[in-house]
């Protein structure tokens, strides 16, 4: 046991995998938060989200497609539109735009400012989401206090049960998290997997603050739900590994451990994986 002492330190010390939890591809969660609503209806979907109307559709697709290819041209259309009479729509790809861009501090405030006049027109869902968008976009510029006032606001909009609301929870844990509100992210947590059951990253960062607490059993079940859903994953390999060395399962921290360096060898998950496997005892030593 004492060989291993080494890595416990590193496990109960540095969260790589807390790291990759913070860092998961805002730009992608803003492009599908984005796309999702750009549809020529204006009835709810299954999924309980509500499409846009078919009068702004089109441009708004446009717009998002722009964004895509050059944030700055797509601004200019936004601004346009905007005055032409694009509703909060307008402001939402503005927001998307800048957030292709990683300007997150004018992000931010089209986001706010696409919510706030969603409100004005009684669109309360929508108003919840460009919240939640707001929130992403401070998270992603390292203001995690604003992040966390946004997916409040998101929040206290109403959101119908479901994944949606999940995601919006698991977020404002991510900044509970970063605000070292420990307490807190688990009640968010605890409804992000109640209402999000299949996103692996709840369970991942879940399992971590489990473990991180000293609570082994749940930080155990917790990372197993992760692996299921998400065998592919380096962050979650890591994590697997570090739970299982803090409760004396060497050979599944190893094989754990080696899967994630397999997975991503030049990612911060992959190289403490590679760090930690280089302190174990040799294999049947």
């Amino acid at each position: 046991m004492p060989l291993l002492l080494p890595i416990l330190l590193l496990a109960q010390g540095y969260d790589p995998e807390i790291e990759a939890v913070m860092s998961r591809s805002r730009k992608e969660k803003q492009e599908a938060a984005a796309a999702a609503v750009a549809a020529p209806k204006a009835t709810a979907r299954e999924d309980g989200r509500i499409p846009v109307p078919a009068k702004y559709a089109a441009p708004f697709q446009a717009c998002l497609d722009q964004a895509v290819e050059s944030p700055d041209a797509a601004v200019a259309f936004a601004q346009k539109w905007r005055i032409d009479g694009g509703s909060f729509y307008a402001r939402h790809c503005m927001g998307f735009a800048y957030a292709r861009a990683e300007r997150w501090a004018p992000a931010i405030v089209a986001f706010e400012q696409a919510a706030e006049e969603a409100e004005r027109s009684a669109e309360m869902a929508q108003s919840a989401r460009l919240w939640a968008q707001a929130g992403n976009a401070a998270l992603a510029s390292g203001d995690a206090a604003k992040a966390r006032q946004d997916f409040d606001a998101a929040l206290a909009r109403g959101l119908p049960d479901g994944m949606e609301k999940g995601e919006v929870h698991l977020d404002r844990a991510r900044a509970l998290v970063a605000l070292g509100d420990g307490a807190a992210a688990r009640e968010s947590l605890d409804v992000a997997l109640a209402q999000a059951p299949r996103d692996p990253l709840g369970w991942l960062l879940s399992a971590t603050l489990a473990r991180r607490s000293g609570e082994m059993a749940l930080a155990q079940a917790h990372i197993a739900r992760a692996v299921q859903l998400s065998p592919d994953d380096a962050s979650v390999a890591l994590e697997e590994g570090n739970i299982a060395v803090l409760t004396d399962h060497e050979d599944v921290a190893r094989s754990a451990w080696q899967r994630a360096v397999r997975l991503a060898p030049t990612t911060a998950a992959g190289k403490a994986a590679a760090d930690n496997l280089s302190r174990l005892p040799a294999a049947g030593g």
